[in-house]
């Protein structure tokens, strides 16, 4: 969450929500958050995990919102199993009025080599940065990108995770993406 910037009392989609994990944990953080999954059975699980929070059904291609509904828009690892992804990133840049933040596996990391295809992560497309800045050539306007990277070492246990405390954000080869596009018309903590 913090290469996006969010005030408390903002607004934010959670676009591909599943069973609200990370809804939740931007109630958490002082959001106004809405749910969204195409999935029934997810959004029933995420109803009960969290009553207050609003679920709704619906895909990240074609979104049920007006145009800039939410402040930000949240898609945490779900546009990685949405094709084609640069047309999902024009929906959620559609219904934001501030910002996109998008949690995206990549590509270019010790994670791929031991995970890729197997798991929870059969069926996933794996990203890169490059990629990414190329779906935002669609953008209107263009946004201003920044990016964070985690989870370097996977199953390396207590001492992976101490040498990952160490380890700048911005080391490209993180497992995971959280890649942050912001309007360039907005100014940023405002």
């Amino acid at each position: 969450m913090h290469v996006l910037q969010p005030h408390a009392g903002a607004t934010l989609l959670d676009v591909g929500s599943g069973t609200g994990q990370f809804s939740r944990r931007f109630a958490q953080a002082g959001l106004d958050v809405v749910s969204l999954d195409p999935a029934l059975d997810m959004l029933a699980v995420a109803r009960r995990s969290a009553r207050e929070l609003p679920c709704v059904r619906g895909n990240a291609l074609v979104l049920p919102f007006r145009d800039q509904a939410f402040d930000y828009v949240a898609a945490v690892t779900s546009l990685c199993f949405v094709e084609p992804p640069e047309r999902a990133l024009a929906e959620l840049w559609r219904v934001c009025r501030r910002g996109v933040i998008l949690g995206l596996l990549n590509r270019r990391s010790l994670l791929y080599s031991r995970k890729h295809g197997r798991g929870g992560y059969q069926g996933a497309r794996w990203d890169r940065l490059d990629e990414v800045r190329d779906w935002c050539n669609v953008l209107d306007p263009r946004p201003r990108m920044s990016f964070a990277t985690g989870v370097f070492l996977p199953d390396g246990g207590w001492l992976a995770q101490r040498f990952e405390t160490w380890l700048p954000a911005t080391v490209p080869w993180g497992g995971f993406l959280a890649v942050a596009l912001h309007r360039p018309d907005i100014e940023l903590n405002r």
